[in-house]
C-alpha cells in the first residue's frame, strides 16, 4: 500500500466520521466565544476563520462572539491610560470606555469579518448596541468597576435574521445602557455575552476558546484534564477549589448557558489549530464538557 493511499484512506476516514456529527449539528445554533492566543496567532487565527466558515457550510448556525483585551491594553498604553483590575473585570471609567469601543467594535470586530469575507464566507460585524441587542445596567457590588455592564436583555431577533440569511454575525461585548446609563455603551464580559447569547437563541452549544487544555484537576499539570463534567459537578469543582483563578468565571459562564436551555459547554483550548472542527467533528472532541445532568 502506497503512502497516497494511506493519507487517501485517511482523509476519508476523517470525512467519514465527520458525518454523523456534520448531521447532527446542521440546522442547530453554536454559540463560539473566540479570544486568547487564538485572535494574536496568525495562523491560529486563519485555522480558526476556516473553521468557523466550514462549520457554516455544512448548515450550522454559527454566532461568533470576540473580546479584545490584548489589543485594549495596546491602545491604553498608546494613549498613556493605565488600566486597572478589579476581581478580574476592568475598570471601565468613560475614557478607557471610548477605547473599549473604538478597539472592539471598530478595529477588531471589522478585521475578522474582513478575514471571514476573504477566506470566501459571508459575514456581519455588529455589536451589542446595535439594535440594542444586549441591553445592560451597570454591574453593582461592593467595588466600583464604572461602566462595566451586566445584561439585562438579549433581543436575538437581529442575530436570527443574520443567521437566517446564511451569514455568520461576528458580535464585539459592549451594550446599550439603562437606566442612569440610557443610550450609553457598558462594557460586557465577553463570556458572560457569549453565555447569554447561547441562552437566549436557544444554542445547541456554547463553546468558550481559551489558553488552557480545559478544566484541569492539578493546574501544574496539563494531563489531569477533566474531559467532562455535570452541572452539578461543575458546582463541586469549585466548591472543591479545583477551580481558581481565571477559570472561575468560564465555569461560570458554562453553568449561566446550561441554566438557561444550552445543551451542551465547552472549554477548549484554543492554542491547537482547528480545535473547533476537533471539538465538533471527532469521536475524541477536545477540551472540557459540561452537561446539564448525566
Amino acid at each position: 500500500m502506497t503512502d497516497d493511499k494511506i493519507t487517501r484512506e485517511t482523509r476519508a476516514d476523517i470525512l467519514v466520521q465527520a458525518l454523523p456529527y456534520i448531521q447532527r449539528f446542521q440546522n442547530k445554533t453554536i454559540v463560539v466565544k473566540y479570544g486568547g492566543n487564538a485572535m494574536l496567532n496568525d495562523d491560529l487565527k486563519t485555522a480558526v476563520i476556516e473553521d468557523v466558515i466550514l462549520m457554516a457550510c455544512v448548515g450550522i448556525r454559527t454566532v461568533l462572539v470576540h473580546g479584545g483585551g490584548p489589543e485594549i491594553e495596546a491602545m491604553l498604553k498608546k494613549t498613556g491610560k493605565e488600566s486597572r483590575f478589579v476581581n478580574g473585570l476592568r475598570y471601565t471609567d468613560e475614557e478607557t470606555m471610548d477605547i473599549v469601543q473604538m478597539v472592539l467594535c471598530g478595529k477588531v470586530n471589522k478585521e475578522i469579518t474582513a478575514l471571514i469575507e476573504k477566506a470566501g464566507g459571508r459575514a456581519i460585524g455588529i455589536s451589542g448596541v446595535d439594535g440594542a441587542m444586549l441591553k445592560a445596567h451597570r454591574m453593582r457590588g461592593e467595588v466600583d468597576l464604572g461602566l462595566v455592564g451586566e445584561i439585562e436583555v438579549v433581543d436575538v431577533s437581529i442575530l436570527n435574521s443574520i443567521l437566517s440569511s446564511g451569514v455568520i454575525p461576528v458580535v464585539s461585548s459592549v451594550a446599550y445602557g439603562t437606566g442612569e446609563d440610557e443610550g450609553k455603551t457598558l462594557n460586557i464580559n465577553a463570556d458572560t455575552a457569549a453565555a447569554r447569547i447561547a441562552a437566549a437563541i436557544g444554542a445547541e452549544k456554547l463553546v468558550l476558546m481559551t489558553d488552557v487544555r480545559g478544566i484541569l484537576r492539578n493546574v501544574q499539570d496539563e494531563d489531569s484534564l477533566i474531559k467532562s463534567a455535570s452541572r452539578q459537578q461543575l458546582d463541586n469543582l469549585k466548591k472543591e477549589g479545583i477551580l481558581s483563578h481565571g477559570m472561575i468565571p468560564k465555569a461560570d459562564c458554562c453553568a449561566l448557558a446550561l441554566d438557561g436551555g444550552v445543551k451542551r459547554a465547552h472549554i477548549i483550548d484554543g492554542r491547537l489549530p482547528h480545535a473547533l472542527l476537533i471539538e465538533l467533528f471527532t469521536n475524541e472532541g477536545i477540551g472540557t464538557m459540561i452537561v446539564p445532568a448525566y
